[in-house]
């Protein structure tokens, strides 16, 4: 049998840990990966007794991001799994069936996590590329090994930026247009510098600094968390977060039908073996 995509337990008292477990794919997200993670998020909230949330990822590199390779057409592939959205239509033709499908796994699944009512820790270590920052961002805080590196490379594939467009929120706005327009390496450094990662730490000691903090974390009332959590949520949304990326959506998906007519596939080929060579 294959290893599961997503391996989840409760390592202590009050504390869940998920990790991504596709290491030779360097933790790529097919359709199995993410409903699978969406299903481990699932438990760790029902469980009463979790209070923090921890998300690694196992071999050197946090995500590659989308997995480019899985086959078969967009019904195909979403035709295992039960939507956790309202936004179906799979099977449809065209854009209606492309834009379902991203809705829910894409945009539909990081914004659930992003929600989710106990404090998320994120632990990143090696490449964490376009797709993976869908994974990092939702969480609440994000520790970094030192050898961490982000990127969203999608505007070299001919698209705006990954579908959960949290960029400005994460980066600030200059920083974001900069590192879309050239699709450079954000440094581990760099990034606590700018307010995306919160602690930067030799990669030998990710887990147990991360553990730590959950420690700390944990030990505070369970409700007052969440109501903490809620309060930052709501500042963020206040300031137009959700309208303005469901608006960057909208335009994602413009993207993929623009590359759809011109190129015959949604992204830009020329920017695939961009993508290639930063995910090896």
């Amino acid at each position: 049998m294959s290893p599961p995509p997503v391996v989840y337990s409760v390592i202590e008292p009050g504390i869940a840990r998920i990790v991504l477990n596709r290491p030779e794919a360097r933790n790529a997200q097919d359709t199995g990966l993410l409903y699978a993670l969406n299903d481990a998020f699932d438990a760790a909230a029902r469980d009463v007794a979790v209070k923090v949330i921890l998300l690694a990822a196992s071999g050197p590199h946090f995500s590659a991001g989308h997995d480019l390779r899985e086959t078969g057409s967009i019904a195909d592939q979403m035709a295992p799994f039960e939507p956790v959205g309202t936004w179906c239509g799979f099977g449809c033709a065209g854009a209606e069936g492309r834009m379902a499908r991203e809705k829910e796994i894409y945009l539909g699944l990081s914004e659930r996590w992003r929600n989710l009512p106990k404090p998320t820790i994120a632990e990143v270590q090696g490449k964490c590329i376009a797709g993976g920052l869908m994974l990092a961002w939702p969480c609440d805080i994000i520790i970094a090994a030192d050898d961490a590196q982000f990127c969203d490379n999608t505007v070299g594939m001919g698209v705006n930026g990954v579908e959960y467009f949290a960029h400005p929120w994460e980066l600030g706005p200059r920083k974001a247009k900069e590192l879309l327009f050239t699709s450079d390496w954000l440094s581990a450094e760099d990034a606590r510098a700018l307010g995306m990662v919160n602690h930067v730490v030799p990669a030998a000691d990710l887990a147990a600094f991360s553990l730590a903090l959950a420690r700390r974390i944990a030990a505070k009332p369970a409700f007052a968390l969440k109501l903490a959590k809620e309060s930052v949520n709501a500042a963020e949304d206040a300031q137009g977060r959700l309208s303005a990326m469901t608006a960057a959506f909208a335009l994602h998906q413009l993207a993929h039908s623009h590359n759809m007519q011109v190129h015959g596939m949604p992204v830009d080929p020329g920017g695939l073996q961009v993508r290639s060579r930063a995910a090896s």
